[in-house]
């Protein structure tokens, strides 16, 4: 806070700053006229002179029209006013900071982005920089500010910069007199990549008050990163590790984050070929209320099955957005790629399901696509048979919805069959023992959703030794009344 001044103080303030801000009394009356002044140009004159008084009120308006013009000037004086205000602004600290991010990329393009997070870094006493995951999540790809050195990427399953991002914890790491913290750099819950913290003290490692700042400095980086990836292409590309076909950029295009969640209710999905995916795609919308959720898998692999696929998912949503049920849903499908496509033999399989969060209870339609699976207690002690269907885009009129009530703490599976008919070379399946195993496992090591959603995707891959026939994609979500910590 500015602490208040009395008048004689703030008119003599005000003579000095007025003469400094380089205006005619014309020219200061016209400003303080327009931000509300009431007083004629002889009486802001005399005032000026001390021979007349006034109001409080009106004198903060002529003092608030000189800081003005010295804010143009940037001269760093300024005219104090009459009762207590606020102090412009931080220049250190976790405010400071969060105040640099907003400010420095109001009106800025992607690529100043390192150097405006290295900015704010500075205002905590810490240097920062910022590593994001490429698409196979695979590696963590750094963004130096100009004129740095380009670095190598750092492997998520051996560094513990790529135990942070899986882990979603922030880790503290000494070598060679240098101390670091990498933070995990997220969206919500969408993890983007790491934050590295260098501290110029070890000491600071078990500061828990700067461990707080950092982590809130890296939260709204990660805001930062998807909200500036909207309208340039830079971080984008450094994410990418190879060129991506016009089919997968539609699908990626369309993709929602691939992780979200709420206090109940947590999801992770993810889809395979990164750079050649052709008709996989997943949606889902949360509330307080309700969690739908839908997957599709379009016959082929082309960019043809990438329109369809998108076809579908916008269908789906246009649907549900106006309020539509499974059912509406399902037949706007149907109409949507019969429409588009005709009889060209343009199908796509998918599942369609919502959740009530208060009750736990299920309905979902499958048409022509593999059966989710319930696990509980760590264990698949279901396979969801019901609502079965044609493919979408074969109309037909016999059509029911499924139900199924599930327990808090229960998880529900959605695949593509890229997952259970990935072949090794030998063309063994990998099957839906071997996936039902898979999760069993993941269940008992206590892995974040998005995590296992990673390891269950590149498990496939090693199945193929990383040539996937198909593509391979899989939607996995978790409820729990009781509260969701990650």
């Amino acid at each position: 806070m500015t602490a208040a001044t009395n008048e004689n103080e703030q008119r003599h303030a005000l003579n000095v700053g007025y003469r400094r801000a380089n205006l005619t009394l014309e020219q200061l009356w016209v400003r303080y006229f327009a931000l509300g002044g009431d007083a004629g140009l002889v009486e802001v004159e005399a005032y000026l002179h001390g021979l007349m008084p006034l109001p409080g009120l009106q004198r903060d308006m002529l003092a608030h029209a000189v800081n003005e013009r010295l804010d143009e000037l940037t001269w760093q004086h300024r005219v104090p006013y009459s009762r207590t205000v606020r102090h412009r602004g931080p220049v250190e600290g976790p405010l400071a900071a969060l105040v640099t991010l907003i400010d420095g990329m109001r009106l800025a393009p992607p690529e100043r982005l390192p150097a405006v997070a290295a900015a704010a870094g500075r205002s905590l006493g810490v240097q920062v920089v910022i590593h994001l995951v490429d698409y196979e999540q695979r590696r963590l790809i750094s963004l130096p500010t100009e004129g740095e050195p380009a670095r190598e990427p750092l492997v998520v399953d051996t560094t513990l910069a790529g135990r942070a991002f899986r882990l979603v914890e922030t880790l503290s790491a000494e070598a060679g007199g240098e101390a670091r913290l990498w933070v995990p750099l997220l969206d919500g819950a969408e993890r983007l990549g790491v934050l590295e913290v260098i501290l110029d003290d070890v000491a600071d490692l078990y500061d828990p008050v700067l461990r707080q700042e950092c982590q809130w400095l890296s939260s709204l980086l990660g805001h930062l990163v998807v909200a500036v990836n909207h309208y340039g292409d830079l971080l984008d590309a450094a994410r990418r590790q190879r060129p991506r076909t016009a089919a997968a950029e539609l699908i990626w295009h369309l993709l929602p984050s691939l992780t979200a969640g709420t206090d109940r209710f947590v999801l992770a999905g993810l889809v395979e070929p990164s750079y050649e995916v052709g008709g996989d795609a997943f949606d889902y919308a949360l509330s307080e209320t309700t969690a739908h959720l839908a997957i599709f898998d379009a016959v082929g692999h082309s960019l043809a099955s990438g329109i369809v696929a998108a076809t579908a998912l916008a269908a789906s949503r246009s649907t549900r957005r106006n309020g539509g049920s499974l059912f509406a849903q399902a037949t706007a499908i149907d109409d949507a790629v019969i429409e588009a496509f005709g009889d060209r033999n343009h199908f796509i399989t998918g599942v369609l399901a919502e959740l009530d969060l208060a009750s736990g209870r299920l309905r979902y339609i499958a048409a022509g696509h593999p059966c989710p699976l319930l696990m509980r207690d760590g264990k698949v002690v279901k396979t969801l048979t019901g609502g079965r269907r044609p493919l979408f885009g074969l109309a037909t009129g016999d059509m029911a919805v499924a139900e199924e009530f599930l327990e808090p703490g229960d998880w529900l599976i959605l695949h593509t069959d890229g997952i259970t008919e990935a072949r090794d070379e030998a063309g063994n399946f990998f099957g839906e023992a071997r996936l039902i195993d898979f999760l069993r496992r993941e269940a008992a090591s206590s892995h974040p959703p998005p995590e296992t959603v990673r390891r269950l995707v590149h498990a496939v891959l090693r199945h193929q030794h990383g040539i996937l026939q198909d593509d391979a994609s899989v939607l996995l979500a978790h409820w729990d009344t009781r509260g969701i910590t990650r």
